[in-house]
């Protein structure tokens, strides 16, 4: 399920009160990042303003993975082509990570398994729990809800409280 609710909704609060499936821990989700090489964006897109364009600007600047644009209605994205399905990449993906809405999830995890890859990593705000399911039956790693920059950035020292790398390594205060 997706939808623009508010996070501190009442009904946004009941919605994730209700969730059974629990995806990878942290010290999983870790390994899942260690352990790729490759990355492919489904759903990416050329506009800056899209949170898409904001996470493979940072997996290209703060990463080593070789990194794929999925986006059928573009030839290139931030300077690297993009292509039309999965199954056009050079190489299979270790991780694929999904810009869709929720409703379109269980079909990308098809598209996922036709193409070899093994890790699915479905958007922050962005919840099928049904997809989840079908996709590790279909012998799927499955992240959902967590954003792939986050959690890199997290895991690799570059998260401030923004989400953003500051470049201090310091919790001392500079003197004026």
């Amino acid at each position: 399920m997706s939808c623009d609710l508010p996070a501190d909704s009442p009904l946004a609060k009941l919605l994730r009160s209700q969730r059974t499936w629990v995806g990878p821990d942290a010290r999983a989700r870790l390994r899942i990042l260690n352990a790729a090489k490759s990355v492919a964006i489904v759903g990416a897109s050329p506009k800056p303003q899209r949170s898409s364009y904001f996470v493979g600007t940072y997996l290209q600047q703060s990463s080593d993975y070789r990194l794929y644009f999925v986006n059928p209605m573009e030839t290139e994205i931030l300077g690297q082509p993009a292509y039309a399905s999965l199954t056009d990449l050079p190489e299979v993906p270790d991780v694929v990570v999904v810009f869709r809405r929720g409703s379109d999830i269980p079909k990308v995890v098809d598209e996922v398994v036709a193409a070899g890859a093994k890790t699915i990593w479905v958007q922050l705000g962005i919840w099928n729990e049904d997809a989840a399911y079908y996709g590790e039956e279909q012998g799927l790693t499955v992240v959902m809800d967590r954003c792939i920059k986050v959690e890199h950035a997290r895991f690799h020292g570059g998260l401030h409280l923004l989400g953003f790398d500051t470049g201090q390594i310091t919790a001392r205060k500079t003197v004026r």
